[in-house]
């Protein structure tokens, strides 16, 4: 059986970034915390958490002493750092550079749509931390649409400024492009696409690579957000994909018909946990 692994995939420049920090953090001794998961992937935390990294909340900010707190990829919002200065916490500031481009410019169309009583949405997951950290880089609203129906919710009268989270899907970015533009009347619609470029150069990589297998095992957290829209990407091109968090999740019978296997990942899995479950399904076929 041939086996590979998709070299585009595993960590983007961010998550690397941020666990490197990490780990620089660690090797320094002393207690250091993430606030939240460092990475969207349960086993690289758990790799991390045995290193010494304790992941910790929001709520946890005003009672930590003496430890240095690190903000992953994601970002966080103004108010996350006037807490821990309040707190008198030190801050390792990991936040993604694309990441924190993006919250300059929420803060910029947010001062150009006050001036024409506009709108900024934002095309993203309600909830997700990278969101959060963007909505909350200015006290008036951003409107967050995660489909097509959520955009019945604006006011198609007024001016809309349209961005986008970093690891959304391209495809559900352009229809939702369109339909504002069909909508709202001329000149008022403004579009940046914010999309990573890191993520938007994937999904067509990861069609051909699914097409040229039997079978596809697309490996990512459950709680990745870039991984729910790879993986649709691989499944679409490839409906002998599987998704799965880590090697024991593994079923022989996917394989029983299967000459060829590729093995893939969001930006969020490390290439590590990637190599682990092609050692499991090299076993299974001994």
């Amino acid at each position: 059986m041939r086996i590979e692994i998709d070299k585009n995939s595993g960590f983007c420049f961010g998550v690397v970034r941020a666990i490197t920090e990490a780990e620089r953090a660690l090797s320094e001794g002393g207690e250091v915390c993430s606030l939240g998961d460092i990475v969207h992937n349960r086993i690289e935390v758990q790799r991390l958490e045995r290193m010494g990294l304790r992941t910790v909340s929001h709520g946890d900010i005003a009672s930590l002493k003496g430890c240095r707190l690190l903000v992953r990829a994601h970002g966080e919002p103004p108010a996350t750092f006037a807490a821990a200065r309040a707190a008198s916490i030190e801050v390792i500031d990991a936040t993604c550079p694309v990441v924190a481009k993006l919250q300059e410019r929420v803060v910029r169309a947010h001062r150009r749509m006050e001036r024409c009583n506009g709108q900024v949405v934002l095309f993203g997951k309600r909830g997700h931390a990278e969101v959060v950290g963007l909505t909350g880089q200015v006290a008036r609203e951003t409107a967050v649409v995660e489909n097509e129906e959520d955009l019945q919710a604006l006011d198609f009268s007024r001016p809309v400024h349209f961005l986008s989270q970093t690891t959304c899907s391209v495809g559900m970015f352009e229809r939702l492009c369109r339909i504002l533009e069909s909508r709202l009347a001329d000149g008022m619609l403004t579009v940046e696409n914010t999309i990573c470029g890191r993520v938007s150069s994937r999904e067509h990589g990861l069609q051909q690579f699914a097409r040229s297998f039997d079978a596809v095992i697309f490996v990512c957290g459950r709680k990745s957000s870039n991984g729910k829209v790879l993986f649709e990407v691989c499944r679409a091109a490839n409906p002998h994909t599987r998704n799965i968090e880590e090697p024991s999740e593994l079923r022989p019978e996917w394989f029983a018909e299967a000459d060829s296997v590729g093995i893939c990942g969001a930006t969020s899995t490390p290439l590590w946990l990637m190599e682990d479950v092609k050692k499991a399904i090299e076993n299974m076929k001994k």
